[in-house]
């Protein structure tokens, strides 16, 4: 017989309660409210992201891992905005009250996350549903005043870059679900390394100060490169050639084996990565806080005049994914799982 949890108090208090620990206005998770003091001369920044089995993750993922992403996806919004993340509000909905060894492992993945991200629960609340188990995290940063930094901003001139590497997590999610084709062009720890990008995303936390300094506009890359660059360009065109994007060494050789491939790279999302522009005068300054905060970066391009954005092959024509990137509401497109 499952060694199930037994009412909420002791979900609460035994596995939830020791994350408020650092944060005094969470009181213990005790009351009905947190109470969360912004930093003197800064602003508040607000994020909400939910998780759902067998949209955003597996049920059968492990619970640390999929308590690590529930987090993780909400504090990538917080650091694309140039803003320190401070504490979270975390509401879960179970269909059955979870066993224990799950919930143990669960709080476990959030400590680390919140360890590695350098924020802590504030509060929340937990439910039962007739559905599937969700997952809702409210994220709460704080930046200077006046230093939000908006997806929408770029300018005709600006230098667009990316942090870190494409295509990984939806490569993964091939693998996770046994839907890949070219497995055999990768060694074991080429999949464990594309599965592990999607399982466990690392918000670019380390680049907030330079993005705050520097850039006119950044996003992060949640629903497939091509559509969240276009929404950073807006109206202005960047055309930028598949091979000047930064791919890892495995999904490199996976695109090698399978030339199809590259539509999902631009497309798949749940990268997390950094999409930013900065204007031409700041670019020196930009490249030297990245290098300094060890955050790798590559120059897609610089924004032109009203035109198109798009990704190209060898050939010049667009790499147009099947779908215009990951949408809740086209069941066809994106990384969805399920």
């Amino acid at each position: 017989m499952a060694d199930r949890i037994s009412n909420e108090t002791e979900l609460i208090q035994t596995y939830l309660a020791p994350l408020t620990r650092g944060l005094p206005g969470a009181f213990g998770l005790r009351d009905d409210a947190a109470l969360i003091v912004p930093d003197v001369d800064s602003d508040l920044v607000v994020t909400c992201d939910p998780i759902i089995a067998s949209v955003h993750f597996l049920p059968s993922d492990r619970p640390s891992c999929i308590a690590w992403k529930a987090l993780a996806v909400n504090v990538s919004d917080l650091a694309a905005k140039g803003a320190v993340p401070r504490a979270y509000i975390l509401a879960l909905a179970f269909p059955d009250a979870p066993e224990r060894a799950w919930m143990a492992d669960f709080a476990r993945g959030l400590e680390m996350a919140q360890s590695r991200f350098g924020c802590v629960l504030a509060g929340g609340d937990t439910d039962r549903t007739p559905g599937p188990l969700s997952i809702s995290v409210t994220a709460f940063g704080s930046v200077p005043k006046g230093r939000f930094v908006p997806r929408h901003g770029a300018k005709p001139g600006d230098h667009v870059f990316v942090t870190g590497t494409i295509g990984d997590s939806a490569l993964g999610l091939m693998l996770h679900t046994n839907r890949a084709d070219f497995v055999g062009a990768l060694s074991q720890d080429d999949r464990d390394f594309l599965v592990g990008r999607y399982l466990r995303p690392e918000p670019r936390v380390a680049l907030v100060a330079t993005l705050r300094a520097c850039a006119s506009a950044a996003l992060d890359i949640s629903d497939g490169l091509v559509k969240d660059l276009r929404r950073l360009t807006g109206e202005y065109g960047l055309r930028v050639p598949f091979d000047a994007l930064p791919l890892s060494s495995p999904a490199r050789r996976a695109v090698a084996d399978s030339p199809s491939l590259a539509a999902t790279v631009v497309s798949g999302g749940d990268d997390y990565e950094i999409l930013c522009s900065v204007p031409p005068e700041r670019v020196a300054d930009f490249l030297s806080g990245a290098a300094t905060a060890g955050v790798a970066l590559t120059r897609l391009g610089i924004l032109q005049s009203p035109g198109e954005t798009n990704v190209v092959g060898d050939d010049g024509s667009a790499i147009e994914p099947p779908t215009a990137g990951f949408d809740h509401f086209n069941r066809r497109g994106g990384s969805a799982v399920a």
